[in-house]
């Protein structure tokens, strides 16, 4: 398993299934230290976990292989992520931060808004995203009609 460009021990990888408790498979991933986000390597995120993980390299810009102008802790973010970004609000390109609990914002500038409490307000619902790994790949929404699969080569969606 590669996480940000870096081969993880046989040892490290034993110790994420067991905490998690979850079978992952081998494949190259990046992953935000800041927010918990994280997904296949040239993809857009396809799920949360725990934030501050000592994981593999640098988060790296072109990790997702974005090209929309628009960086998340230092990631320039998928397509797909910045549609999602844009039912939220978001429009603008440039640098923005993410942390742990949802707070986002304008790099070096104060909070904009929760991403946990902007989804619920455009949804009308808690947002109850999920994602499950299996040794067919990676399924998972976000509890109101968006769906992905990825078997790191390919990506459906839903949304």
């Amino acid at each position: 398993m590669i996480i940000n460009g870096v081969a993880l021990g046989d040892e490290a990888f034993r110790a994420i299934e067991n905490t998690w408790g979850a079978t992952i498979p081998d494949g190259v991933y990046w992953y935000d230290p800041f927010c918990g986000a994280w997904g296949m390597q040239g993809g857009p995120c396809v799920g949360f976990c725990t934030a501050g993980l000592q994981l593999g390299g640098p988060l790296r810009r072109d990790a997702s292989n974005g090209q929309t102008g628009v960086l998340i802790n230092g990631r320039e973010l998928h397509a797909l992520d910045l549609a999602f970004w844009q039912h939220l609000g978001l429009q603008a390109p440039g640098c923005y931060w993410l942390d742990a609990q949802g707070n986002y914002g304008v790099e070096g500038w104060p909070m904009m808004g929760n991403l946990v409490t902007a989804t619920q307000a455009t949804s009308g619902a808690p947002w109850t995203h999920y994602s499950q790994f299996n040794r067919f790949g990676t399924m998972g929404g976000d509890g109101k009609g968006f769906l992905f699969y990825s078997d790191g080569k390919h990506f459906w969606s839903t949304g």
